[in-house]
């Protein structure tokens, strides 16, 4: 909602004297079965109509994010030799995935209100609600580091390459674990530490070919995938079985 409003007001607002023009390398990701991940190539220039280049440092940050799902981070302590969960908290927002990358490191190039007020960087991006403890933040940041370990959570400081302030490109690894949804490209040009325009798209993220046949097949008619997975598993245990018997005699 607050990068909604943010990019509303940037609306609003006159004719601006620089403007984001972007490319992308692909507009759609396939998911197959075979899916071992992939990149997204993201450019794009900056449009000044003939305007000299404004005052203050030039600042370009493209972000990349999954859908939104709620999740739930437990903390686990070793009770009389057990580890069971003891303490949650709540995240209403969490990005399945969800990249940062900026042509110098965020915080040079965007002041603290500013990315208070759009989400820009991870931290900001995820919410916990319904926490009842004091350390909620420790869940975040666990969670943070866990997703960055999957590839899930990317910050790249100095990923963003820009060419005499005019043109821009940044390169996007995406991990073979990426959750099926619309993904909001979002580019963010800065001047002093301040947002002077904003670009967005959506790249969508399928899956294609058997991969999608296997999830709708699961999610449409799951009496028959059931039978399915059964006599998958069955012809696979007496194959086995054949085999063992094949080489004992």
């Amino acid at each position: 909602m607050l990068r909604l409003l943010a990019l509303f007001l940037l609306l609003a607002m006159p004719a601006k004297a620089e403007e984001i023009v972007l490319g992308l390398s692909r507009d759609q990701v396939s998911i197959t079965a075979t899916f071992e991940g992939s990149e997204i190539l993201i450019f794009g220039a900056i449009k000044r109509d003939g305007a000299p280049i404004a005052d203050g440092e030039l600042g370009v940050i493209v972000t990349v994010a999954g859908p939104d799902k709620p999740i739930t981070v437990r903390k686990k302590d070793r009770r009389l030799g057990i580890w069971v969960n003891t303490e949650s908290v709540d995240v209403d927002v969490a990005p399945t995935f969800y990249a940062v990358a900026t042509n110098q490191p965020l915080e040079e190039i965007l002041t603290f209100t500013e990315d208070l007020n759009t989400r820009i960087s991870i931290e900001r991006a995820i919410r916990s609600v319904g926490a009842s403890i004091e350390d909620a933040d420790t869940f975040t940041q666990a969670l943070i580091r866990i997703r960055e370990s999957q590839g899930l959570y990317q910050t790249l400081p100095t990923g963003v390459l820009v060419e005499e302030e005019a043109l821009f490109r940044t390169l996007i690894p995406l991990p073979a674990n990426l959750t099926e949804g619309d993904y909001k490209a979002e580019i963010y040009l800065t001047r002093g530490k301040q947002i002077v325009d904003l670009y967005s798209t959506v790249i969508p993220v399928k899956k294609v070919g058997l991969e999608r046949w296997l999830y709708n097949l699961a999610h449409e008619n799951a009496f028959l995938y059931g039978l399915m997975s059964l006599a998958i598993a069955i012809a696979a245990g007496w194959g086995a079985s054949a085999i063992f018997t094949l080489f004992r005699r």
